[in-house]
């Protein structure tokens, strides 16, 4: 396993080259968001069997992706409701479930529910990565099954040991704050259900979109 420091924008920018490198070749990468560290890679089929192997995740549970902006992620129906919340929320730690494209991502992206799950991170390393990629990332918790997500690189490492895998590229950006996991919700019509309670809470949620309109369930 490779550990680079990206803890200063100097840091980042070296870094860069060999992540981009190492997402070209369908490797996966341990990196920091505002929440909890990551495991992530490229969309391609391979790239998420990978992931799926070394999360040990079952095919119909499905990965969210990390996108740069609404406008840099194909693959999913959006709606003029999904657009504003959007705006409001990201980059932040809500995720949205939209209609997938029928074929526009390959099994275990895409849920029973025919939905894609999508977030915009504010951490400065993925803002600099969807900067420098163009195109959404997968994202799942840096862990072993059955342990809690890594809050640092040594956590991130650990987790790789007793998962018995090498070959992921960590991003070391320290140790992160505590804090609560992304609220997702799903958007349909005019509509906001929560699916998981997070870091954005309901009531933060109707204080933002009954003004234009949007209901939260």
């Amino acid at each position: 396993m490779k550990r680079l420091p990206t803890r200063s924008r100097a840091e980042i920018d070296a870094a860069l080259p060999g992540v981009l490198r190492q997402l070209r070749s369908d490797g996966l990468i341990a990196y920091p968001t505002e929440t909890v560290y990551g495991f992530g890679g490229a969309t391609s089929e391979r790239a998420v069997q990978r992931l799926r192997a070394l999360k040990r995740r079952e095919a119909l549970k499905p990965f969210l992706l990390l996108v740069p902006s609404p406008d840099q992620a194909p693959g999913v129906q959006w709606s003029a409701a999904a657009r504003a919340v959007a705006q409001r929320f990201w980059p932040g730690p809500l995720t949205l479930a939209l209609p997938a494209v029928p074929n526009g991502f390959p099994q275990g992206i895409i849920s029973s529910e025919g939905t894609v799950a999508l977030r915009a991170s504010p951490h400065p390393f993925v803002r600099a990565l969807m900067a420098a990629w163009q195109a959404p990332i997968t994202s799942t918790s840096a862990n072993a099954p059955g342990s809690p997500p890594a809050r640092d690189a040594d956590g991130v490492l650990a987790a790789l040991e007793e998962i018995g895998v090498r070959d992921v590229l960590v991003l070391d950006a320290g140790r992160l704050p505590e804090s609560a996991p992304s609220t997702i919700v799903a958007v349909a019509d005019h509509r906001v259900r929560v699916l998981r309670a997070g870091a954005i809470g309901i009531d933060e949620l109707r204080n933002e979109l009954s003004g234009i309109g949007i209901h939260v369930e």
